[in-house]
C-alpha cells in the first residue's frame, strides 16, 4: 500500500514539473516573437496587457473568461490593462507562434511587452489580477 502511495506522489510530482517546464518553454516561445508579432501591432507600451487566445466554440471562454476579463478590466479601468483577443481559428498562425493549444489561454504581458505569465484554461480575475500586479 505504501509502494503505492510512494508511486502516486513520484508521478504527480513529474506531471507537475512537466508542465512547469511546458508553460517556461511556452513563455520563452513567445517572448521570441513578441517584438514583432502582429497580433501586438495595437499594444500601447507602457500599460501591462493580456493576450487572451480563444475560438468561437470555447464554452468555457463564454462563460467563465470573458466575463472574468471583463470584471478585471472594470475593476483596473480602461487605461491600465490592455485585453488583446485573439481568435485562434481565424489567426492559426499566431495560435501556433506562441504555442497555444487549448482555449482559452491568456499570456500576461509586462508594459514592455514582454509575457511574463501564460495560464492554460480559464484563469479567474483575482489570478490574473496578481499576475498583472506583478509585472506592472
Amino acid at each position: 500500500m505504501v509502494e503505492r502511495l510512494v508511486l502516486a506522489v513520484v508521478l504527480l510530482a513529474l506531471a507537475f514539473a512537466a508542465y512547469q517546464l511546458l508553460k517556461q518553454r511556452n513563455l520563452q516561445r513567445a517572448a521570441a516573437t513578441a517584438a514583432v508579432d502582429p497580433i501586438l501591432d495595437d499594444f500601447k507600451p507602457g500599460i501591462p496587457a493580456i493576450v487572451y487566445f480563444t475560438t468561437p466554440g470555447c464554452i468555457p471562454c463564454k462563460t467563465q473568461q470573458q466575463p472574468a476579463l471583463s470584471r478585471l478590466r472594470t475593476e483596473l479601468g480602461e487605461n491600465n490593462i490592455q485585453i488583446i483577443q485573439i481568435d485562434a481559428v481565424e489567426n492559426p498562425d499566431a495560435a501556433d507562434r506562441w504555442g497555444v493549444f487549448s482555449a482559452p489561454t491568456t499570456f500576461i504581458l509586462d508594459p514592455h511587452g514582454q509575457p511574463r505569465e501564460v495560464n492554460h484554461g480559464v484563469a479567474d480575475a483575482a489570478k490574473l489580477k496578481r499576475q498583472i500586479e506583478l509585472v506592472a
